[in-house]
């Protein structure tokens, strides 16, 4: 008897063990904030059943909403403490779903420093911008209080000054820093210089994820648009949305992306580009691009390893949708622009590209119904499959500002 009551302790106790590592996992894994439909419960979609008890705290929810974000409770078999998440209850945005390729022309609020020189004289060679303790990826934004608008407005202004020291204003890290550079004389272009490289402008082609019919917003994309040359992201000043016409697809290949190569049509441009950060580049539209009808927004806790499509344009500038697969979803929040791992599976999609190529970035991915996020990257040494991220990302930190 005594061996039977000390078996089933052991058992016991390595089950209650498990149980609390599953606990413990799930506390890790799982994110600490979401949002809900209004009039809806916190279900999540778990391998052991997890439940949402309200908690004693209400807070009013940072957003000018006007809605209440809760405290709830998370319990493994609505018994064992997971964690506290915070719960917002929202009304689930209504959003066009789109894959219509486009062109991005960006230009920056100043000029951003991608490389630095030794300028040469008879006196030697000195770099006057890293003297004064600038570096690549700073961006200029006035010398003596006149503001930068461009890679020639600097090299005017630093012409003009003969010499003398100035003083520069530039941003780094979005936090704002001023300088003293004196430029020097280049015997080779026969001009004062600072010793740097700099660029103002950038252009590509991306897609358009989703457009909002109240607001004429969008998003595309769904990961930042960041500098070739520093990897930070393009600080964005004011640029343009225009159409784009796919005319040709380098199939990818194991260890080789493929590409969507397009040009540029003389078409108006379709819109205004007013934001580039973690999760996309968002802006306005002059009109909805879509012939889709508007879809509710799927949120985070609702999508689903299983089946799913996209919708892309490999050709031309209509989208078509195509077979995926979610295989994997990551609620941790540890990177926002891959919180889910997706595999083509559409035979005409892999015949056409090989799979996921440059240029579908943003292309929109639905399932049961709802706009579930956008694809972002390639595994290079498997192009069938890459990342994608939630949509409500995207609305969170590029629609909402946040």
């Amino acid at each position: 008897m005594n061996a039977w009551i000390r078996r089933t302790a052991a058992v016991g106790g390595a089950i209650l063990l498990q149980l609390y590592g599953a606990a413990a996992y799930y506390a890790w894994t799982l994110p600490d904030n979401y949002y809900i439909q209004t009039g809806s419960t916190l279900t999540l979609h778990t391998a052991l059943p997890l439940s949402a008890a309200p908690a004693d705290q209400t807070v009013q929810a940072a957003a000018d909403t006007g809605s209440d974000t809760e405290t709830a409770a998370l319990k493994l078999f609505g018994i064992i403490p997971v964690k506290s998440v915070e719960v917002q209850t929202i009304d689930t945005p209504m959003l066009v779903p789109c894959g219509e390729p486009f062109g991005i022309k960006l230009r920056m609020e100043g000029a951003m420093i991608v490389g630095l020189e030794r300028v040469e004289n008879q006196d030697g060679a000195r770099c006057p911008a890293q003297e004064a303790g600038m570096q690549t990826g700073d961006v200029i934004q006035s010398i003596d209080g006149t503001a930068i608008t461009s890679n020639q407005s600097l090299q005017d202004a630093i012409v003009q000054s003969g010499g003398e020291t100035v003083c520069v204003t530039y941003t780094r890290d979005e936090i704002s820093y001023t300088c003293d550079l004196t430029p020097a004389y280049a015997d080779a272009d026969g001009r004062y210089e600072a010793g740097i490289w700099v660029r103002d402008s950038s252009a590509g082609i991306g897609t358009l994820t989703f457009y909002d019919p109240e607001s004429g917003s969008f998003g595309g994309l769904g990961h930042p648009i960041c500098d070739a040359d520093t990897g930070d992201i393009y600080p964005v000043g004011s640029g343009d949305a225009s159409a784009v016409t796919i005319t040709q697809v380098q199939k990818g290949i194991p260890g080789e992306p493929g590409m969507l190569q397009g040009e540029f049509t003389e078409r108006a441009p379709l819109g205004q580009l007013l934001c580039n950060n973690r999760c996309g580049i968002f802006g306005t539209l002059y009109h909805n691009p879509s012939n889709e009808t508007a879809i509710p927004m799927a949120l985070k806790q609702e999508v689903e390893t299983s089946e799913a499509q996209i919708l892309c344009t490999i050709s031309g500038d209509t989208p078509q949708a195509y077979d995926i697969v979610l295989e994997e979803i990551d609620y941790s929040g540890a990177d926002n622009t891959r919180n889910m791992t997706i595999r083509v599976t559409d035979p005409a999609l892999l015949e056409a590209t090989g799979g996921i190529v440059q240029g579908m970035s943003g292309s929109p991915i639905l399932q049961n119904g709802k706009l579930v996020g956008a694809v972002t990257h390639v595994f290079v040494d498997d192009p069938t499959r890459g990342y994608a991220i939630f949509c409500e990302n995207m609305v969170r930190y590029g629609l909402c500002g946040s």
